[in-house]
């Protein structure tokens, strides 16, 4: 039978069921099954037998651990972890037998990886899936990532804007371990409460060889050698694309609403307190670069970022970096125009 994954905690309070089957992201499968450990010894499964599938593992192993119950009547957990998620024609055969007649007094859980559609059409899969409770966990897609992680800073306590969300989903890419990591670094760093963009990106670039705040700058200072050098290094040191594309929409953004403002005769203090910018080093940058773009120029850079957006998904061709360099010269182009510095 399959599990909702928002049904898991309610489910762990009722007598355990004897077959779990838990699949999915490596970081949300490790913390169910560790949920259903926990439930196991809570109530009396006190013994444990771990079984990991290797090259060298035996399928009669988990006959045996099953059959092996203590003499003073405690209950047992298997802990049986498939790491490649093929158990081969054995491996599939044993499953299928241990399944249709699960042993008396034994809580069986086993943990495989994300599994590919042909996995889950086998009849060995089946079998265990709807013998007991399955429970498919998987990395929720990027629109739902910044949710997410604002419930992992929750947990902790804490609390981020969605432009600091933004900026760990883009530089994780989906991959939940590294997220998990980023958000226990930021419980560490910080105290609880509100934190930041600028504290987010400092705990988070602390770490990383490159340095995407470098690249901000140079855009915003209109230094074209040092944005194309910038960009080679963070090409050649493997960083991701998207997250070099949320710092050109995140800066080209800003400086649209800025230049919007002061088109309409705002003075740019008050439209940098409005989009509270307060580090008097980054207002200066800010100002600089508004007085030298036009509007249309900005534009035309956000077209520029969405379709290198689509581009990144594969939805049109061409190559990635060379669109950066071009979109990073498109904005720091000689001043056309001036802008009210009131």
């Amino acid at each position: 039978m399959n599990l909702r994954p928002d049904d898991l905690v309610h489910q762990l309070e009722r007598p355990l069921a004897p077959l779990w089957v838990v699949h999915g992201d490596e970081l949300l499968a490790l913390e169910a099954a560790d949920a259903i450990r926990g439930a196991a010894r809570r109530q009396g499964f006190d013994e444990r037998d771990t079984l990991v599938v290797d090259p060298s593992f035996r399928w009669n192993m988990l006959t045996l651990a099953a059959a092996n119950l203590s003499l003073f009547g405690g209950s047992k957990l298997i802990d049986l972890r498939i790491p490649t998620g093929k158990p081969g024609r054995e491996g599939g055969d044993a499953l299928q037998r241990y399944a249709a007649a699960p042993p008396a007094g034994v809580v069986t859980l086993i943990t495989l990886p994300a599994l590919d559609w042909q996995t889950k059409k086998t009849a060995w899969f089946k079998t265990i899936a709807d013998s007991g409770l399955n429970l498919e966990l998987d990395t929720p897609p990027r629109e739902r990532l910044p949710a997410w992680i604002a419930r992992r800073l929750s947990a902790q306590k804490q609390s981020a804007p969605p432009d600091a969300l933004d900026f760990i989903a883009n530089h994780v890419e989906g991959n939940l371990l590294a997220a998990h990591q980023e958000i226990r670094k930021l419980g560490l760093l910080h105290d609880e409460g509100e934190l930041s963009l600028a504290a987010v990106e400092s705990a988070v670039l602390n770490v990383s060889r490159y340095d995407i705040s470098m690249l901000r700058q140079a855009l915003l200072e209109g230094d074209p050698v040092r944005c194309i050098r910038l960009l080679d290094g963070l090409r050649g040191e493997g960083v991701a694309p998207p997250l070099v594309l949320w710092a050109f929409a995140n800066e080209i953004r800003t400086l649209a609403q800025l230049r919007t403002g002061a088109d309409k005769g705002q003075p740019l203090p008050a439209l940098f307190k409005s989009e509270r910018i307060f580090e008097p080093a980054r207002q200066q940058a800010l100002r600089a670069a508004v007085g030298r773009l036009t509007r249309p120029a900005l534009q035309t850079a956000l077209l520029a970022a969405a379709r290198i957006d689509r581009m990144i998904k594969g939805l049109v061709p061409g190559e990635v970096w060379d669109e950066f360099q071009t979109l990073a010269l498109r904005l720091v182009n000689k001043p056309k125009t001036g802008v009210p510095t009131r």
